[in-house]
């Protein structure tokens, strides 16, 4: 996944002189997780650099550059990293469209890798996403699959829209064999992973190799469970969602950030809402517990796993 998305920065950079990449550590080292490593030997310092360390001052640069016809594609090295760049996301990069009555877009991308699961100290294994999903005027999106990490990550930086990529950082070294380029879908599409009769799994990025996991474990009882990766946040395909939850009759949610308030509250509160009268169960959720994130050798209890998905699949297998 590191590759396909250092392949999608490349092929975007080699198309159109006004992609720029830039964040801490990015150039001559690479990035934390070399994803973007050979971009600065190859497009020059000019395209891709580094700079220092000053959340707000690389996403309020990105804003000013962005409203001068550039495509910068910002790095924020952590997840929890990303906070002290929150007010300028949240009260200029989300609005600027708005405010301006559509005159000014930035289409700005915001990479930012996520999650546990790496054995990361505090403030390197937050979800974060319920923060940006709840802004007006930002697309979230995250990929589980090699395929998708470049895809997406092209449909980012083509919008108009400022987009947030959150990369799940333990799927970095996920492998496929994949001919780029390749294109799976627009921001807004989900993707049924696997599909089921009996019960629909709702995740994305992180939780989808969980999920395909609890999925194989339950077929061997002969409970056929239907994966569905989201992809995308904000948009959301609820159409999708609707036809999954529509077939099975039950959701179960699954997500690694905390489950108070969490982007799953939002999930299970449309699905109750748009699939009420095909529900077999209440909608049950899977999440982070609601503390913050833990050392890490504790990290495996706080995380959801396959044992957790398929206790919540027997519930609401009973309920019904």
């Amino acid at each position: 996944m590191a590759k396909a998305i250092n392949a999608a920065l490349s092929d975007a950079m080699a198309e159109d002189d006004k992609v720029v990449v830039f964040g801490e550590d990015v150039g001559a080292l690479g990035g934390v997780f070399r994803v973007t490593d050979g971009l600065t030997a190859k497009f020059g310092e000019e395209r891709c650099f580094d700079t220092p360390l000053a959340e707000a001052s690389i996403m309020g640069t990105a804003i000013g550059m962005a409203v001068y016809g550039f495509k910068p594609v910002v790095e924020m090295q952590f997840d929890a990293f990303a906070y002290p760049a929150f007010e300028q996301v949240f009260s200029h990069l989300a609005k600027m469209r708005n405010r301006t009555r559509g005159a000014v877009s930035v289409p700005v991308v915001v990479r930012i890798p996520y999650g546990g699961g790496i054995g990361g100290v505090e403030h390197h294994s937050d979800s974060s996403e319920s923060y940006f999903a709840h802004t007006p005027g930002l697309h979230v999106v995250t990929p589980s699959t090699v395929e998708d990490a470049y895809s997406l990550l092209r449909e980012a930086i083509d919008s108009p829209d400022p987009v947030i990529f959150f990369e799940p950082k333990r799927l970095y070294w996920g492998k496929a064999n994949v001919a780029l380029p390749v294109h799976t879908g627009r921001i807004g599409t989900a993707a049924v992973r696997r599909q089921g009769t009996h019960a629909t799994l709702v995740c994305y990025g992180q939780t989808v190799p969980v999920c395909m996991a609890a999925a194989e474990r339950a077929a061997q009882e002969g409970i056929e469970l239907e994966v569905l990766d989201l992809r995308s946040l904000v948009p959301l395909d609820d159409a999708a969602i609707e036809r999954s939850v529509g077939r099975t009759g039950r959701a179960i949610v699954v997500h690694e950030s905390v489950g108070f308030g969490g982007f799953g509250a939002e999930l299970a509160a449309r699905i109750a809402e748009r699939c009420f009268y095909q529900l077999e169960a209440p909608v049950t959720r899977v999440a982070g517990l609601d503390v913050p994130f833990p050392p890490p050798k504790y990290e495996h209890w706080y995380l959801p796993d396959a044992d957790r998905v398929l206790d919540a699949v027997d519930r609401a297998m009973s309920a019904g």
